[in-house]
């Protein structure tokens, strides 16, 4: 039962996150429209997402700041690479092609993910998963109207960029489940943004947001973007992965087109054809597939951490030297 309460949280909190981010590439958009460059937003966005969760932990949980220095690498990786990249090559897509064929190409991710996990984590192939993933593909394709688009006579560099953007996507969520073995994803979540915006200052003019004139307006869709596009999504997204694992995760995450159509028609009045509304059904049952195993999974970050837990109790309270000891010991140093 606790097993099933832990996978229903996983899906909610990606099913939000693919909420919040539908709301937040229109947003990206409205700024490019304006004059704000790919380079400018990313730099303004992480900076500001970073500062507003490191004031959140510091009044919630000051423990979930803390990491150890020999993690500096990894969390640079992580952040400094795979994010400042997702984040910059999304949005720079999007300033060159369609958000609907942006989106498409970013949920190539899924297929990556999987296919590394599968050959590379020896996590079990099954028919659910498979078919799952074909299933939220498919949907994505019919969903942003990917028969009406012409993406062979699209930008070059902008499908070169979608393609980039699936395949940092998959490596930030592959790494980030690799790091909450150790941390919480809210730790893991806060450094990803940290050395993103680090590296977001050390390859464009820092601080250039300060000297670029955004005006009041500019500066509101900046701060949705970084708060309800950045700090609370992507956070929701790696507490989903901690609870069931970056391949259900990733295709949950299809869901965000989904969500995109839904708000279109709800706020903007948005028809939407019958391929469309077949291609949300298919998503939706791509997650269903998901859930039909209910196996536990012994490798999801929560279980692992949980597991490293209660062996440092064994050993601060029960061992007192010998060989047992010292592999749970070397254990939870690796």
């Amino acid at each position: 039962m606790r097993d099933r309460i832990a996978s229903w949280k996983g899906y909610l909190c990606v099913v939000v996150a693919s909420i919040l981010w539908a709301t937040s590439g229109t947003a990206g958009k409205a700024l490019f429209a304006t004059g704000i460059s790919p380079f400018e937003l990313v730099q303004a966005r992480v900076t500001a997402a970073t500062a507003l969760l490191a004031l959140a932990l510091f009044f919630i949980s000051r423990k979930l700041l803390v990491i150890r220095m020999r993690d500096i690498g990894y969390f640079v990786l992580l952040g400094g690479a795979a994010m400042t990249l997702v984040q910059f090559t999304y949005l720079y897509t999007i300033s060159k092609i369609q958000v609907a064929a942006a989106i498409l190409l970013q949920y190539l991710a899924p297929m990556f993910v999987s296919l590394f996990a599968m050959f590379f984590w020896k996590e079990r192939v099954t028919f659910f998963k498979i078919a799952a993933l074909l299933l939220a593909f498919g949907g994505c394709y019919l969903v942003v109207g990917g028969y009406n688009l012409e993406l062979l006579q699209m930008n070059r560099l902008g499908l070169l960029g979608g393609l980039a953007g699936a395949v940092c996507f998959a490596a930030y969520t592959l790494l980030g489940e690799r790091g909450m073995h150790r941390y919480a994803p809210w730790t893991v979540h806060f450094y990803a943004l940290a050395f993103a915006a680090l590296a977001c200052h050390v390859f464009y003019p820092p601080f250039h947001y300060f000297h670029a004139g955004f005006n009041a307006g500019q500066w509101g869709l900046v701060a949705y973007i970084a708060v309800f596009g950045t700090v609370i999504p992507f956070g929701l997204y790696f507490v989903g992965v901690n609870f069931i694992r970056s391949t259900r995760a990733v295709v949950t995450a299809t869901l965000e087109p989904v969500c995109a159509g839904v708000i279109a028609f709800l706020a903007l009045g948005e028809t939407l054809q019958s391929l469309q509304l077949l291609g949300e059904a298919l998503v939706i049952l791509a997650i269903v597939l998901l859930q039909v195993q209910k196996e536990r999974d012994i490798m999801a970050p929560a279980v692992i951490r949980s597991q490293n837990a209660a062996e440092t109790a064994q050993i601060r309270s029960g061992c007192t030297g010998g060989a047992g000891c010292i592999d749970l010991e070397e254990r939870n140093r690796s």
